[in-house]
């Protein structure tokens, strides 16, 4: 179901690549203890950090301002905490799926991705772009990836990079029974922290599907 590139191993040692397939998950618009969970993660982030500099010095943060750095782009986690730690922000409300993923990505500050499981074409690869490959983003823009960025396709094209975001072929959507979410562990990150973060995304999304089944749950380290 999940394969890793020589190409991708050669170009980002010390890199990870976590994966975490769910199945018979509900996807409600809302959910009121997810809400609650939402709200003590707000108060947790906003007590530990009280200055952008703060946040910034953290391992995770700054390895992946290290690998955005080579791409002239900044790490969009970051100004997704700064909005909801200074700038008083809640964490948005989507699909819940989504959110606990989103809650997830906030608490560890490790890049996921989520999609519908029945809309990709297994077998995934993460890989390394060429520069040639073509998408349509999330948000319906047609983006051609930067060479060397990492990125996971399936049988039908790109289905998520770092620099760019997940695709709109394989979005969650309210349908979405089967899901499986991908993290990006740049060098820097350890094999534990992405261990540990699918497990958050986990317990939050039995929160809302507390009979969901876990199909697969891994790391590919390079």
């Amino acid at each position: 179901m999940f394969t890793v590139t020589d190409g991708w191993k050669e170009a980002y040692p010390g890199a990870h690549a976590g994966i975490l397939v769910m199945r018979d998950v509900a996807n409600p618009d809302r959910h009121p203890e997810l809400d609650r969970l939402k709200g003590e993660l707000e108060e947790d982030l906003r007590s530990l950090f009280k200055d952008l500099g703060e946040l910034k010095s953290l391992g995770p943060i700054k390895a992946y301002q290290a690998y955005y750095k080579r791409f002239k782009k900044t790490y969009h986690v970051v100004q997704q905490l700064e909005s909801v730690l200074f700038k008083g922000k809640p964490i948005p409300r989507v699909a819940a799926l989504v959110e606990a993923m989103f809650m997830a990505e906030l608490r560890n500050m490790l890049l996921t991705a989520g999609h519908d499981l029945d809309l990709t074409r297994v077998p995934l690869k993460v890989d390394i772009a060429q520069g040639t490959e073509q998408y349509t983003r999330i948000n319906g823009q047609e983006q051609v990836l930067k060479p060397r960025d990492m990125m996971i396709s399936d049988r039908e094209g790109v289905i998520s990079s770092v620099i760019y975001g997940p695709d709109r072929r394989t979005m969650i959507n309210p349908d979405t029974r089967n899901a499986v979410f991908t993290c990006y562990a740049v060098p820097g990150v350890t094999r534990q922290a992405v261990e540990q973060h699918l497990q958050g995304i986990e317990a939050n999304v039995r929160v809302f599907s507390p009979n969901a089944s876990v199909e697969l749950m891994t790391v590919f380290s390079a």
